[in-house]
């Protein structure tokens, strides 16, 4: 992760005929500062969260209060421990964690279904109790297993928690990774992997995270695959490529043209923005991309 400074504050007055004059421009600058961070209205036609882990720095109140004021309506990838401070901002937890083991060991290697089904099994019930629906999960990495045992390995693993998440109104959800910068070995990198596994367990309680900056690095044509693939996506997270930083004009990808064939597929679900800030102000690339976003 990369770090950034806050904010610094606007420095104190000095007496006299100096104070007058620091007076002027210090108002001015506390203007131009309210009038550079407040937000627009969104028009919401798709709704935005945060990934908590991309402003690790912040406390979750502190970024729950930055994302209330820009008109992001969750934080994402939070588990219980900090629904309650979410609720008491009233925003979403869209795609909850903390079931999962790791990114690597997942539900396509029956040696941890076990643990993955008693993870799961405990935190279904939590998510709907908490009035959420998203509960995020792992393909884990091929090691060598063939498309096909993936698949069978995974339906093995995951069917059984169905029955479980259909009573509870909860959605797992599988991120789709990129398996050739960041995820080494991961085997759900690509979006026909992620749709066919959701055809074969053939389940409503089962989608995909759709990962625009993984997928873009593995397999492009991003807004072709998501409006083929639409019906087995239930989320969506941002970054700019390369480098998965601020989605500005240093990056490749058109994020209003896809944000454009996300809305035109009818998605009512949410866009999370998932990117590590390299400016110094994390929280004014988090807001300019909520704005690019919201079309």
């Amino acid at each position: 992760m990369t770090n950034w400074n806050r904010r610094s504050a606007l420095k104190g007055m000095v007496t006299g005929a100096v104070a007058a004059t620091t007076l002027g421009v210090s108002a001015a600058s506390a203007a131009d500062e309210t009038q550079a961070t407040r937000t627009m209205p969104l028009k919401n036609n798709i709704k935005q969260s945060v990934c908590r882990w991309c402003f690790g720095k912040m406390s979750v109140e502190e970024l729950c209060v930055a994302a209330k004021a820009m008109g992001l309506k969750g934080i994402d990838l939070v588990g219980p421990a900090d629904w309650p401070t979410l609720k008491k901002h009233g925003l979403d937890s869209p795609m909850c964690n903390g079931a999962e083991i790791n990114l690597t060991d997942g539900f396509n290697d029956p040696r941890f279904h076990a643990q993955l089904q008693k993870q799961y099994a405990d935190m279904i019930p939590k998510v709907a109790q908490a009035g959420y629906t998203n509960l995020i999960c792992f393909s884990g990495s091929r090691r060598g297993m063939s498309d096909e045992t993936g698949w069978k390995n995974c339906v093995d693993g995951l069917k059984p928690l169905m029955p479980l998440a259909a009573k509870h109104k909860v959605v797992l959800v599988m991120e789709l990774l990129n398996s050739k910068i960041d995820h080494k070995d991961y085997q759900c990198d690509r979006t026909w992997w992620g749709a066919e596994l959701a055809k074969k367990l053939g389940s409503e309680n089962f989608k995909l995270l759709y990962d625009i900056y993984h997928m873009q690095i593995d397999e492009g044509d991003v807004i072709r695959n998501i409006t083929e693939y639409h019906p087995y996506i239930a989320h969506y997270h941002t970054a700019g490529v390369p480098g998965r930083h601020e989605l500005d004009d240093a990056q490749e990808l058109n994020y209003p043209a896809i944000m454009r064939a996300i809305v035109k597929t009818g998605f009512k679900g949410f866009v999370a923005q998932e990117f590590i800030p390299r400016q110094a102000d994390g929280l004014a690339s988090l807001r300019q991309a909520v704005q690019l976003c919201d079309v």
